[in-house]
């Protein structure tokens, strides 16, 4: 009985160990002090150690369930009192670390029972004569029966931990907010491996005259046929995880798509809208010789009504003048129509922005395509503009603007956007970028994203910096034709 103690908090001990590391991979420490975590670790041991003990004579297979339900409780209590974050990462968090740890205790518990056989094999060399009985005997199976313990703990240890760390590595978007559907993708593989363990820790371990008896002693194929259910069991509870992670990306390409091919739209109808005001250029052009004919002849009369005429005349013309007003040239066509486009947006949503692009200037020997120049300039200005409209609802009498500027060192072209912004950032320590604070995550926050990914296309990066109330996005390329993806790399922009 002592022994059974013992060996039932040690197990409880690794159990806790892996139990911390899984749960702070998704979750922030509730508690930030030195030696939370041995805490989560001690409250673990002491709960299971409870639980198995109060538990431990029953055969009554109700009461067996019921065990499985108070450590599902117990999992939950931990994720919601020792840690902060989603209650439902915290359910699929519970579920999937008990499916795991049974799915793993019945492996190796499976893998002991093949170790029986060695035994009957030993027993068997005594008495042939093969191998020495005796004392010395019983001393070499006891020390055979430790040493099987120490390695099925090992084994145990090694398999939860790695079947863990796979859960955690290919949980990739643990910033994304799970739906109610998807949590039930997410548990369902989990809680369906629970049940069978539990099925099979029913049917297959009973007390005969108060000795244990095993369906594996009846039916020893089940040896091979029980791992193999086990193991596809867990590869089926870990993989739904990467399966689920791939939806998300999916997800977010379909949706980064649309709102790539709605910006082109728009591109389109203000390139179209462009084309226009240079035609209107033209024809005034051509129409200047009439109109100093006009002019001059509203001037011979010099009489007031003919001045009055002219007065009107010039204003009526200047008005006609300032609807065909270049205001942004930067030497790239799309930048003009998407910097007119998202001008006339913005001073609608904040009238007194001030929007500065005079050092924006695109080289006539640029090779990055208008398209990708389109996406980088488009979400940039979206989010700063967006960033200067929430900063003038929360301080009407503060500064809005952004200035963007452009440069070239060697083959690289660089693009920086500086906006004002309010100083409230959500970043978690796992994203690479801000999140963003709208309700609809699915339908924004994928706009530094998108740069990323244009920029890529030309082995750039994206960089962003906060200076007290002063975003500045900066976005680095190859001036060259689009030669694949970037191998991710960082280069130091200052030595360039």
């Amino acid at each position: 009985m002592y022994n059974l103690l013992w060996e039932g908090v040690v197990m409880a001990v690794l159990q806790g160990c892996c139990l911390h590391y899984f749960y702070h991979g998704f979750l922030e420490p509730r508690f930030r002090i030195r030696g939370s975590g041995c805490v989560v670790i001690i409250f673990w041991t002491a709960c299971k150690t409870a639980i198995d003990f109060g538990f431990q004579t029953v055969e009554n297979s109700i009461l067996k369930i019921g065990k499985m339900a108070v450590l599902y409780v117990l999992l939950l209590f931990l994720a919601l009192v020792f840690f902060k974050g989603k209650k439902k990462i915290a359910v699929f968090l519970s579920v999937e670390f008990l499916a795991v740890n049974d799915i793993i205790l019945m492996l190796v518990y499976t893998l002991q029972q093949t170790g029986g056989y060695l035994f009957l094999l030993w027993d068997w060399c005594i008495g042939q004569g093969y191998l020495p009985g005796g004392e010395a005997a019983v001393t070499a199976a006891r020390r055979s029966i430790i040493a099987m313990k120490l390695i099925a703990c090992v084994v145990f240890v090694v398999l939860l931990y790695m079947s863990l760390r796979k859960v955690v590595r290919s949980y990739r978007e643990k910033e994304y907010s799970i739906r109610k559907e998807e949590l039930v993708f997410l548990i369902l593989p989990g809680s369906a491996a629970v049940c069978i363990c539990e099925l099979l820790n029913i049917i297959m371990f009973t007390l005969k005259d108060n000795v244990p008896d095993t369906l594996y002693d009846k039916y020893p194929i089940l040896l091979l046929l029980v791992p193999a259910i086990l193991l596809l069991l867990l590869l089926s509870t870990i993989y739904t995880v990467t399966v689920f992670q791939d939806m998300i990306r999916l997800g977010r390409e379909r949706s980064s798509r649309i709102r790539m091919e709605q910006q082109i739209t728009g591109l389109q109808e203000h390139m179209e809208e462009l084309g226009q005001i240079h035609s209107g250029i033209r024809g005034i052009r051509h129409d200047m010789k009439n109109i100093l004919s006009v002019i001059a002849g509203l001037t011979a009369g010099g009489g007031e009504t003919e001045d009055g005429a002219l007065s009107s005349y010039l204003a009526e013309l200047e008005r006609t003048m300032d609807k065909l007003e270049l205001r942004f040239q930067t030497g790239n066509t799309v930048a003009d129509a998407l910097l007119h486009m998202k001008y006339h947006e913005a001073v609608r949503a904040v009238p007194d922005l001030g929007m500065d692009a005079e050092a924006l200037v695109f080289p006539a020997s640029l090779r990055i395509q208008g398209y990708d120049i389109g996406i980088i300039l488009g979400n940039a200005l979206d989010n700063a503009i967006e960033a200067c409209r929430k900063l003038k609802e929360r301080e009407p009498a503060a500064d809005a603007y952004l200035r963007l500027a452009s440069f070239q060192r060697g083959s690289m072209f660089f693009l920086e956007i500086e906006n004002s912004f309010d100083g409230t950032l959500l970043q978690s320590p796992q994203a690479e970028f801000p999140a963003t604070d709208k309700a609809d995550k699915e339908a924004h926050g994928m706009g530094l994203a998108n740069i990323k990914h244009a920029a890529e296309k030309y082995h750039g990066a994206v960089e962003w910096m906060v200076n007290g109330r002063v975003f500045t996005l900066s976005v680095m390329m190859k001036n060259e034709v689009q030669g694949g993806q970037s191998d991710g790399s960082k280069r130091n922009w200052k030595q360039l």
